[in-house]
């Protein structure tokens, strides 16, 4: 098998999630004093590739540890929405299915092309790749939950359109422009009832999502291919730091 990796790099450097805490790292032990390195890591769970388990919205969901092997693995479709969906557009089903063939219990990796403005591309452009990334609406996730897909990845920063996170409140100057390239208010386009509908909607389904796929994910497009996740063995824990592998025939 070639192993294609779908991770974004994880530095001091990676953005957290907009109010989350950033990953801090310091050595308390060096090789000169102690005869060793070590280091004290301290983060939220929402910094670079990560899977937002249930319990991330759901009081009684499932911790990452309860997430069976075999939910993390498995056959997926690669999605290449780059061409069809730019700043704060919305992806629909209808897009995905005319550009690859998906099955029911698939993982589905979304390719939107924002990776490329991830901190660690030449292209790098934080504000782009959190705040006006493309995403879904009610439709697609209805979908999501008919298709009982495994999980779901992006290649940005969340797998909810950034109008319909906390962005939408902290940034007001990019959700007028959101307006403007939506042709609508966003209390027209998403309502309250919609509010993080990827996250609060598919969650009690267990139907979650991985975010800030990067890595390779350019090899992959419009494809099925074979896909692990791989978080830590996690218990009580609501989301979790992850790497993303690819498995294809060699």
């Amino acid at each position: 098998m070639k192993l294609i990796d779908l991770t974004q790099p994880l530095s001091i450097s990676t953005p957290a999630w907009p109010t989350y805490e950033p990953l801090q790292v310091k050595y308390f032990k060096r090789l000169s004093s102690n005869g060793a390195n070590g280091q004290l890591i301290t983060t939220s769970n929402h910094v670079g590739t990560h899977m937002d388990g249930s319990r991330h919205f759901v009081t009684h969901g499932r911790d990452i540890a309860a997430i069976p092997l075999e939910e993390l693995y498995g056959e997926a479709a690669v999605v290449d929405l780059s061409d069809a969906a730019g700043d704060y557009e919305i992806y629909t089903s209808k897009m995905i299915m005319d550009r690859v063939e998906v099955k029911k219990q698939d993982i589905l990796i979304i390719h939107t092309g924002y990776h490329h403005y991830a901190w660690d591309q030449p292209e790098a452009d934080e504000v782009r790749y959190m705040c006006k990334h493309p995403g879904p609406d009610m439709e697609f996730a209805e979908w999501c939950k008919d298709m009982q897909l495994k999980w779901i990845g992006v290649d940005c920063g969340s797998a909810d359109h950034p109008m319909n996170t906390i962005i939408r409140n902290i940034q007001p100057k990019l959700a007028k422009e959101a307006e403007a390239k939506l042709g609508k208010s966003l209390d027209e386009v998403f309502p309250p009832y919609k509010y993080q509908l990827m996250h609060i909607y598919l969650f009690p389904y267990n139907i979650i999502h991985a975010e800030n796929l990067g890595g390779d994910i350019d090899l992959l497009l419009n494809k099925r291919t074979i896909v692990g996740a791989f978080p830590w063995r996690f218990v009580d824990g609501e989301s979790s730091i992850c790497r993303i592998v690819a498995f294809e025939n060699d």
